[in-house]
């Protein structure tokens, strides 16, 4: 009997998507970086991806497993409201199904150190819990902070008037991750004050009694104004011994209360406090981190005419980054929506990777971060972060499907491919870093130091297969991807070249994933309608994606039957 465990199961939880590992191609046009460096800490690294954020995560996945610092996510929280950039109204199985796929690719990015953050209401948020306990283990659940995003009660409300979203934080690994102290308070700067002209400047006073024994900790006191103090609170002991307590009397660093009659109380100065932190808290009010009309406030001032419906305050994600990071450390959010996880992270100094896939990102996320590097933005946190502008970001798109079908119906290789882009998503596919010699030929990537890839489509004879394996050398090992080769059969081939291995293109990769699926984003207009009796079926692509793509391909790829094998084995 297979042992039983406690989870969370949903309509269609056991279907999982082949994913496509796609190639990045840069848009230079759309890539924006300052005329000049402003500081010496200025990143110009960052990447604004366009595309399904599902593709964009696994296309990441081999480069950047285990080095991200912080993930912060802000998904459609499956409210049913008709927003204008997401239709966030998805039944609650589809739902979850989307959010773990998304959740194992980010945990995978996670560091060891790293930590991911989701913004969500109470209508997923307890079972977005459960899910994330699922992915990341619940010994690596943190905190659900309360965000209180609304300044003022909704008074026509049916029921109650929601203030508040969670942040749900988990750990990489719990034990391994510390957050960083926050910055104090304007409340908790104003608690030192200086009611008694103390040269030392202003203090806040703190209680000498606590519960741990302390042999020295029992004595009377007798106040200036002519109290007699018998002891401390019944229960306790005095902090300090009788003659450290009168020798902190005569230094003026014990607070007698107004009449000096007061149970004594010792001065801690600001002066000696250093920078004023505390521990973060799970209770995150308005007057600290912002609100929604904040939020809205600062993507007007990009975008006027096209408000985007629900921002996150720039005070909100400067929290997160505050505790989870430090400058230069590596920031991803994979629902970029208005662009404020970017725009913040590049104030703060932290590198950071965005995705979105919804036009907002050429008409919001581009036009304010352009604002931000330019030193043109002065909302938000510009004026507390010391921000004038600086860095850079490249834009990126998603290649296209690798495999397309010919007009025959038969898999071929896309021809919107060129030779370099083939070479790089065949070393992805294969779990080859993508680096092309400038020495070596036939060296467009490798796995170790010994061991490469070549990327061609030619089809190579005995001969030109004994010249490669003469020049990888004996010591070298060379995986072969070519659209076919002959006088020799891939058995003999084995025996006669043990450097070489050889493999059809595209033969060898069509059973690796879901060619020509291109979407697979919370669009409930791409998903099925969840049967409550039957299994889900799994997402279809978008009405038309595939079937563009395939009629593209045909009308180009009349030279490509022999390249690629339409009648190969």
């Amino acid at each position: 009997m297979s042992k039983q465990k406690l989870e969370l199961t949903w309509i269609g939880k056991e279907k999982r998507p082949k994913l496509e590992p796609r190639i990045l191609l840069e848009d230079p046009e759309r890539s924006y970086h300052a005329r000049h460096r402003v500081t010496e800490n200025d990143t110009f690294d960052n990447r604004l991806i366009f595309g399904d954020n599902l593709l964009a995560l696994k296309a990441l996945e081999q480069e950047l497993a285990g080095k991200v610092k912080c993930v912060f996510i802000d998904p459609p929280y499956n409210t049913g409201s008709a927003f204008t950039h997401y239709d966030d109204g998805l039944e609650h199985s589809i739902w979850l199904g989307l959010m773990r796929d998304r959740l194992e690719l980010l945990r995978g990015l996670l560091s060891e150190e790293g930590s991911l953050w989701i913004t969500i209401d109470d209508n997923e948020a307890h079972y977005l819990k459960v899910l994330c306990d699922e992915v990341f283990g619940r010994p690596n659940y943190i905190a659900s902070a309360i965000w209180q995003k609304t300044m003022s009660v909704k008074n026509s409300t049916r029921h109650f008037s929601v203030d508040h979203d969670y942040v749900l934080v988990y750990a990489r690994d719990a034990t391994r991750w510390t957050p960083n102290q926050v910055a104090a308070s304007d409340k908790q700067h104003a608690s030192y004050k200086n009611p008694d002209g103390d040269p030392r400047g202003a203090w806040q006073s703190i209680s000498l009694s606590a519960r741990n024994q302390y042999s020295k900790g029992l004595y009377s006191i007798r106040a200036p104004g002519g109290r007699i103090i018998d002891g401390p609170p019944a229960g306790s002991y005095w902090r300090v011994s009788e003659e450290k307590f009168w020798e902190l009397d005569k230094n003026g660093e014990i607070w007698w209360g107004k009449d000096r009659n007061g149970i004594p109380r010792r001065k801690m100065y600001l002066s000696e406090q250093g920078e004023l932190t505390k521990a973060p808290q799970t209770i995150w009010f308005f007057d600290e981190v912002g609100h929604t009309q904040d939020a809205k406030k600062e993507t007007i001032a990009f975008n006027s005419t096209d408000v985007f419906a629900t921002p996150k305050p720039e005070r909100l994600m400067s929290r997160v980054l505050e505790i989870a990071t430090n400058p230069g450390d590596l920031v991803l959010d994979s629902f970029a929506g208005s662009g404020t996880t970017g725009a913040v992270a590049h104030k703060m100094g932290r590198r950071w990777i965005m995705v979105e896939l919804g036009e907002h990102c050429h008409t919001h996320v581009i036009p304010r971060l352009k604002r931000v590097i330019d030193g043109e933005d002065k909302g938000g946190i510009t004026e507390s972060a010391g921000w004038q502008g600086g860095g850079g970001f490249r834009y990126y798109k998603l290649a296209p499907s690798l495999i397309v079908s010919d007009r025959w119906g038969n898999p071929v290789i896309n021809p919107e491919y060129n030779a370099a882009q083939l070479a790089e998503a065949l070393a992805k596919l294969e779990g080859f870093t993508y680096a092309p010699s400038e020495v070596q030929w036939w060296q467009h990537g490798h796995s170790s130091e010994r061991d490469f890839i070549y990327v061609t489509t030619q089809n190579l004879s005995a001969d030109q297969l004994q010249a490669l394996s003469d020049e990888v050398g004996s010591d070298q090992s060379l995986l072969v991807c070519c659209a076919a080769f002959h006088g020799v059969t891939a058995a003999k081939a084995s025996e006669r070249w043990p450097n070489l291995t050889l493999k059809k293109i595209p033969k060898m990769v069509l059973a690796r994933c879901e060619w020509g699926h291109d979407d697979y984003s919370l669009n409930v207009a791409n998903l099925p309608i969840a049967d409550k009796t039957e299994p889900a079926e799994e997402p279809e692509p978008a009405p038309g994606a595939a079937t563009r793509k395939t009629k593209k391909s045909a009308a180009t790829s009349t030279g490509q039957g022999g390249l690629f094998g339409e009648n190969e084995e």
